[in-house]
């Protein structure tokens, strides 16, 4: 026994030495790195590696890629802020894209290549260079003064598709019955659930987002390489562009070649001898030279970033106390001279949504509040902002989807015959277990329910009325759960007018009148770096031990668990690429 006892003191003895010897480490360098901010050479040219994935916003974490096998994350508002900021950057003489799959959307997409454009407004070059090039890619890379592709790499120019998984298959074998409520014609949410392909209002509604978003590829990319939308239409219906060379043929491209030809290029460009190096400063490490060096100011611009799935509670996502409380701390806040609600959600709790719309309404009128939509801003994410002074979107933002629907799933033949798991009840009134997953709605339940969400639609429908000074026909004309480009949006009064994030900072500084002092201050305020690190790694801890091929169905299992009372929220698996 004695032996047992020493071994096991020696065993939590080197464990708490490990821990200890942990924190320490990550203390040091964690104050090593927050006093080292990066050096920007002379004649430096900005280099933005468009791989991985871009959110909005992220949280700052300088272990995440060295102890994460995830793809980089890079930070939406952050990268157009400082090519934004190198335009006027004499350090700066160019920027260099490196792109190969960046995974966005398309208002995402357009932000950034409006920056782009905007910083070559200045005469600065700007190349591009990539081995694989998928359509969306291209989108950004196209605002290059010049485009390289590697000579066995590939080009996708071939327009837009929208994918949409059923899981009504799925479901027949599992013997699990979805029972379904919604108003509007469009309300496609629940269509997964419930067939096994679109129907024809979903099939429309998809098909006319499509094309507007085509349009406004076609459009700029015309401005930007000098060829007609008719001419580039032609070379995507009939995808005539496989191959490098046959981007270079159709003009698409400048040059199939290699890197160090691009580079060639631009030492010559910098007046540097072809034995020197290109003092390359990435993109990621010039957005915290940015933060470092932009003045102090009393002036605050309050920038909430609302993305990811409205819910009513939890730690990921728009947690609906959370993000009202947000815009009530900004309201109160005398630093805060006015508001940007930053919307990049296909929606979710009705409940959660309201909330926050409260405290935006409370807001009004008090300080200027704009809504910046993103890649999406639909049903939910539409609620949220609708209340704001001005909307301003992308022209290929996802938004309207105005609708509400109910769902939940009927296992109890799923659990009988498939599981051997039976339920009886005993309950003191009528309706007692009416919200049950173990047996049939009978009729009057289900008229029951069904009245709650048209009741609830009628509320967002109304409120949609109010906020967009809209006549009630006028809206339920153009709401009926169906979703539309920001290009379209501008046209039926749902947004006000197109333009980027920093479009709406502008607006907002200018209603406020703090044009030439100000600073943006970003809500919510990011958890101490410890306990986002733990919090990290066990979320990696816990993908890794349950990661199988069957994830998206378990996850989209997951994400049905959470549908927590009456939703607004669009598609969650339109996918267009």
């Amino acid at each position: 026994m004695a032996f047992l006892r020493n071994l096991l003191a020696t065993l939590v003895g080197l464990f708490i030495f490990s821990v200890v010897g942990f924190f320490i480490f990550f203390s040091v360098l964690v104050a090593s790195s927050a006093d080292e901010t990066p050096k920007v050479e002379e004649n430096s040219v900005l280099y933005f590696n468009m791989s991985g994935m871009m959110v909005d916003k992220t949280v700052d974490d300088p272990f995440y890629e060295a102890l994460s096998d995830r793809p980089t994350a890079y930070s939406l508002l952050d990268i157009a802020t400082a090519i934004k900021n190198a335009k006027t950057d004499d350090r700066i003489k160019g920027l260099y894209l490196e792109p190969m799959y960046l995974s966005t959307g398309y208002a995402s997409y357009q932000e950034i290549r409006d920056a782009i454009l905007d910083f070559k407004s200045t005469g600065k070059f700007v190349y591009a260079y990539s081995e694989y090039m998928s359509e969306s890619d291209y989108y950004v890379a196209s605002a290059a003064d010049s485009v390289f592709i590697n000579p066995t790499g590939a080009i996708e120019f071939n327009g837009l598709s929208a994918n949409v998984t059923f899981y009504k298959g799925l479901f027949d074998k599992l013997e699990i019955e979805p029972e379904v409520f919604r108003v509007g014609a469009f309300k496609s949410y629940v269509e997964p659930y419930t067939r096994t392909e679109m129907s024809g209002e979903n099939r429309l509604q998809y098909s006319d987002l499509l094309l507007s978003m085509y349009d406004t590829y076609l459009n700029n990319l015309s401005e930007s390489i000098g060829k007609t939308v008719e001419e580039l239409d032609d070379i995507s219906y009939l995808m005539k562009v496989r191959l490098p060379k046959d981007a270079k043929e159709h003009g698409l491209i400048h040059k199939v070649g290699y890197e160090d030809e691009l580079e060639t290029v631009m030492k010559n460009r910098l007046g540097l001898l072809q034995d020197e190096e290109i003092p390359y400063v990435d993109i990621k490490n010039y957005s915290q030279v940015v933060s470092a060096e932009s003045p102090y100011s009393s002036n605050r611009v309050a920038v909430i970033v609302a993305q990811g799935d409205i819910v009513m509670g939890g730690d990921e996502g728009i947690v609906g106390e959370t993000f009202a409380n947000e815009v009530k701390k900004a309201r109160e806040n005398s630093s805060v001279k006015a508001i940007i609600m930053r919307v990049n959600s296909g929606g979710g709790s009705m409940t959660a949504s309201d909330m926050i719309w409260r405290e935006m309404m409370l807001t009004k009128g008090k300080k200027p509040i704009i809504a910046s939509m993103a890649n999406a801003a639909a049903s939910g994410g539409y609620y949220i902002a609708m209340a704001a002074d001005t909307i301003i979107a992308q022209p290929n933002t996802i938004t309207g989807s105005i609708g509400i629907f109910g769902l939940w799933l009927n296992f109890t033949k799923f659990l009988e015959n498939k599981v051997g798991i039976t339920h009886d009840v005993v309950k003191t009134g009528e309706f007692s277990d009416i919200y049950t997953v173990t047996r049939r709605l009978n009729s009057y339940e289900r008229q029951i329910i069904q009245g709650t969400v048209e009741e609830g639609y009628e509320t967002f429908t109304r409120k949609v009325a109010e906020n967009r000074n809209m006549s009630h026909d006028k809206v339920r004309e153009i709401a009926e759960g169906r979703v539309w480009s920001g290009e379209q949006a501008v046209e039926n009064g749902l947004v006000d007018r197109l333009g980027s994030f920093d479009d709406a900072v502008q607006l907002a500084v200018r209603m406020a009148g703090i044009e030439d002092d100000y600073r943006l201050s970003y809500y919510p305020k990011q958890k101490p770096f410890l306990e986002e690190f733990f919090d990290r790694m066990s979320s990696s801890i816990k993908t890794k031990l349950f990661s199988n091929p069957i994830d998206p169905i378990l996850t989209q299992f997951e994400r049905l668990k959470n549908l927590q009372g009456i939703q607004a929220r669009m598609s969650g698996d339109l996918e267009v690429k």
